[in-house]
């Protein structure tokens, strides 16, 4: 499986270093030297890191082959992409992959619920789960554990205490079974003779 765990920014002097935004939680492991990364675009890569360091509070890397600025600058905004076996958990008990975090149904703390998780964006001050809601619109809840109090992978639910005002509390329904979803939803397919697709991962 693949995760995104960093996006090249600018240049940064004349050897070939280049700033990147940190997508992992775990730098130290997918982003140290000698790491083979795939890259989005493809054709830009594979990179292999050669060295790293840490420069006023951004990581520096530098990758085999690019030696000087104009090389680096064309890297720009470039994703990096890591191998990850998808049975592989962090070392940290209170960190997740994205992979293990999207489709979570996301409720309230009473089992209302609020939607599903489609898409985890990574912000430098911190990250946000893109939940559709029940009536296809979406809403965007803070990764945070003032708001996120709890992630239950066996029941495939995070549960949420939101400021108010962050959700509409009117277009919040009781959340049933995933099977008990589903049913529902082919069975309103099949009145309205018609299907509405979901964007997948």
């Amino acid at each position: 499986m693949q995760l995104v765990v960093a996006r090249i920014g600018r240049a940064h002097g004349i050897k070939g270093e280049v700033t990147v935004e940190v997508r992992t939680d775990e730098p130290e492991l997918r982003l140290g030297p000698g790491a083979v990364l795939t890259t989005d675009p493809a054709a830009t890569g594979p990179l292999t890191i050669e060295t790293g360091r840490v420069h006023s509070g951004r990581l520096l890397l530098r990758f085999a082959g690019v030696t000087d600025r104009t090389a680096a600058e064309a890297l720009r905004n470039t994703l990096l992409i890591a191998d990850v076996d998808p049975r592989q958990t962090p070392e940290d008990p209170e960190e997740y992959y994205d992979h293990q975090l999207m489709d979570l149904d996301v409720v309230l703390a009473d089992g209302t619920e609020i939607g599903r998780i489609t898409e985890i964006t990574h912000l430098p001050s911190q990250d946000l789960f893109i939940v559709e809601r029940p009536d296809g619109s979406e809403v965007m809840i803070p990764f945070v554990e003032e708001i996120v109090t709890g992630i239950d992978l066996e029941e495939q639910r995070a549960v949420i205490d939101p400021p108010p005002g962050l959700i509409d509390a009117d277009q919040a329904e009781v959340a049933g079974t995933r099977d008990e979803a589903a049913g529902d939803e082919a069975a309103e397919g099949q009145a309205a003779e018609s299907a509405d697709a979901r964007d997948g991962d």
